[in-house]
């Protein structure tokens, strides 16, 4: 029995946020039916390659982008454009806890699907809107997509290499950060929703964004441009305020080195057999090697550079400097660490006999999130879900199928 097991997700999302929300709910054991468009469904279902692949090596229907987001839900295919396809949607609504949806502002009202209308069925309904700039606003009605967000909300003017260096330039980060940062918002607001709903009986309305979400995680970023008046500026892998604080390339491959203080900087020139760079005044206090940073980083490269990555890591570990690979997902996947604490799931699959997905990192001692069920075929619970849950007769699915509804 999963900590949400007792309840019942509508899910009328597709892409990352509102599905990465979505998922987080089915991991803790919730109901969560995926709402797909007939003949389609899902945008990400055909974001490959890659895609999953059958024992034989064929590829399958299913792009791994899509299987990221969705496993342990439950795929229905209905047109909610088709009143047929709008009154099912009202009927699992009224047996349903929570909506999630992430169609543009006022979108869904033409349908009757907005929360005003699926209130009027569900009373305590919790409905979970996500979009890019929320519902008020001059920018409501924009379409919003991570990267114009993480542009627009000042991340990308914080990462990337110095304007001044090589390669300097905004950067946006290497996964739909605003996106997934969305869905793990949205995930809180919709627990805190149901906690309030327990003690009151009362439902809520919930207005993520996108761009809300992305000014909101530069955390102290924020509070440094607030507290100064001076905007942040880029700094590539190094450390405004400490030095050395940043990547280094060895013999095989990059490296992190993280001096926090001046005992670990004199280990680490120590361990590197440049003990005389502790003693030079221009590098023996943190402030002085800040100023001079633009002399002393080459002569840490130099020096770095003719060990192996392996060999860095063994020495500086031995002397206490923090330190740490730089690994591709290749070696993420193989390091004892992350195979130690089970990050990779294998779950059975109807078409590829086996999908590989990565479990939710929450650790828990009495409630758990499992990865039970695969990331669904389109419309794979249909029958199932519109036979049991709406008690609809074989005869009658079979007619909103003919029509095309279903």
């Amino acid at each position: 029995m999963g900590a949400l097991s007792h309840l019942r997700v509508l899910d009328l999302t597709r892409v990352l946020a509102g599905p990465w929300c979505a998922q987080n709910l089915a991991d803790f054991g919730a109901d969560v039916i995926k709402i797909e468009r007939p003949g389609a469904g899902d945008d990400t279902r055909i974001w490959g390659p890659p895609w999953l692949k059958t024992p034989d090596g064929r590829d399958t229907a299913e792009a791994a982008y899509y299987l990221a987001a969705n496993r342990n839900k439950r795929s229905v295919t209905c047109d909610i454009s088709t009143p047929e396809g709008q009154q099912l949607v009202r009927e699992l609504a009224a047996q349903s806890d929570v909506v999630l949806e992430n169609y543009k502002v006022g979108q869904l009202r033409k349908y009757g699907l907005d929360y005003e209308s699926l209130k009027a069925v569900k009373p305590d309904l919790i409905y979970c809107s996500v979009t890019g700039f929320g519902q008020t606003g001059p920018y409501a009605q924009r379409p919003g997509y991570d990267f114009i967000i993480q542009g627009m909300g000042g991340f990308m003017s914080l990462t990337g290499e110095r304007d001044d260096l090589p390669g300097g330039g905004p950067q946006k980060a290497g996964v739909a950060i605003s996106d997934l940062m969305t869905g793990q918002y949205a995930t809180i607001a919709v627990l805190a929703a149901l906690a309030h709903r327990e003690r009151t009986g009362e439902g809520q309305y919930i207005d993520m964004a996108l761009l809300d979400v992305q000014v909101s995680m530069l955390a102290n970023m924020n509070t440094n441009y607030l507290a100064s008046g001076v905007a942040p500026r880029r700094w590539g892998n190094a450390h405004p305020n400490i030095v050395p604080y940043q990547t280094f390339h060895a013999a095989d491959g990059w490296i992190i080195v993280a001096v926090g203080n001046d005992g670990q900087f004199r280990k680490f020139v120590t361990a590197g057999g440049r003990p005389e760079l502790a003693d030079d005044p221009r590098f023996a206090t943190n402030p002085q090697r800040v100023a001079h940073r633009d002399a002393l980083v080459p002569m840490l490269a130099e020096m770095v550079a003719p060990r192996t990555r392996e060999q860095w890591i063994l020495d500086l570990e031995r002397a206490g400097v923090p330190c740490g690979p730089i690994n591709t997902l290749d070696e993420v996947f193989e390091n004892e660490q992350v195979v130690s604490r089970g990050l990779r799931v294998d779950l059975p699959h109807p078409t590829a006999g086996t999908v590989q997905l990565v479990g939710s990192p929450m650790k828990m001692s009495a409630t758990p999130p499992e990865a039970l069920r695969h990331p669904p075929l389109l419309g794979e619970h249909t029958d199932v879900v519109l036979g049991e849950t709406l008690g609809y007769s074989a005869e009658h699915i079979a007619d909103l199928r003919a029509k095309g509804v279903v």
